[in-house]
């Protein structure tokens, strides 16, 4: 009887034992993540590394002639372009923190990345998009003053505070997204390691974290807020004084050119803060996931292309810069 017993106490403990290398071996620490992307079209590879490898090339060429206008113009060395110059900036960095790791995934066919490597990446894009959210803010009160409070301008909105504006809006996005960061180096990941996006984002890696994620959640949502919500009133609220303003004006002429000094910039704010709350407003379902994709791209891919053909189409200022510029390169180049 007492061989019996050890004998069914042997099995029991060596079923545990079993059970807990099992749960060691499902709980085993991964290191690599895969990014699916666009992985269920292969047959599309080709045809979409040419078209995103084109928009790249736009975005990255149109953002920095617009920038080095802003520098080298004297024209142009007003707030409001100083803002601008600021935005293509912004997304020529934006643009090369998703774009040529999803062009290495589609013509290396390696969708592999370190763990380490997406929280960066992550890290880079979410910096400069809260920093993007505060810097289209402040461009829309920049409107707002030049058409609501005009004689005011020059001092409500001199070099000084213009710099300010600037380095708020940096140093915001890139202190909230420090926070998140280290607080994602502390989370474990276990398994499964397949990120069903293009690009590291935040709750496409949470999902896949073995550790709790409440406090991490809770930051996430506290900064997230922070970063887009009063930035997104301030211009909601600018360009409602705005367009009051404008339709209160009496000649057409004026209210035209008022309108047509913002209608750029209004342009942008829509097609960025569209895409963004459909992001984030959608739900991540298996039948809606082409289209969280879809509008993914716009706000992280197609927004940095379209803004400088944006400015550059319906601002005068900027295109009489360019054509000044262009005169000023070639009559400094020698001709054989």
């Amino acid at each position: 009887m007492g061989s019996e017993w050890n004998i069914s106490n042997m099995h029991l403990l060596n079923e545990i034992h079993s059970q807990q290398i099992q749960q060691e071996t499902n709980l085993s620490i991964i290191t690599n993540f895969i990014l699916l992307g666009f992985g269920d079209l292969q047959e599309l590879q080709v045809l979409l590394s040419l078209l995103f490898l084109g928009i790249y090339l736009i975005a990255m060429v149109g953002n920095l002639v617009i920038f080095i206008l802003v520098v080298t113009d004297v024209h142009l060395h007003i707030p409001m372009y100083f803002f601008l110059g600021n935005l293509s900036c912004l997304e020529i960095c934006y643009t090369s923190t998703i774009l040529p790791r999803l062009l290495f995934s589609l013509l290396a066919g390696d969708k592999t990345i370190s763990v380490h490597g997406c929280i960066a990446q992550y890290f880079f894009f979410g910096t400069l998009a809260s920093a993007e959210c505060y810097l289209l803010a402040m461009m829309s009160y920049d409107r707002y003053l030049a058409i609501c409070k005009p004689l005011r301008y020059a001092s409500l909105m001199n070099g000084r505070i213009c710099l300010g504006l600037i380095t708020g809006s940096w140093m915001s996005g890139l202190l909230s997204n420090t926070i998140i960061t280290s607080l994602l180096l502390k989370l474990s990941f276990c398994g499964p390691s397949e990120i069903e996006h293009f690009f590291c984002d935040l709750a496409p890696m949470l999902k896949l974290s073995c550790s709790n994620t409440n406090l991490v959640e809770l930051v996430i949502f506290i900064l997230a807020f922070m970063d887009t919500i009063p930035p997104f009133l301030l211009t909601l609220i600018s360009y409602v004084y705005i367009i009051i303003n404008i339709l209160q004006m009496k000649s057409t002429t004026s209210r035209q050119k008022a309108f047509s000094t913002c209608s750029s910039h209004l342009l942008v704010v829509t097609l960025f803060y569209g895409s963004l709350i459909c992001v984030y407003l959608i739900p991540e379902t298996n039948t809606l996931k082409w289209l969280h994709k879809t509008f993914s791209l716009i706000y992280t891919i197609f927004t940095p292309m379209f803004n400088p053909m944006i400015y550059s189409m319906r601002n005068k200022e900027v295109k009489v810069a360019f054509y000044r510029t262009v005169r000023k390169v070639v009559s400094v180049v020698p001709f054989p």
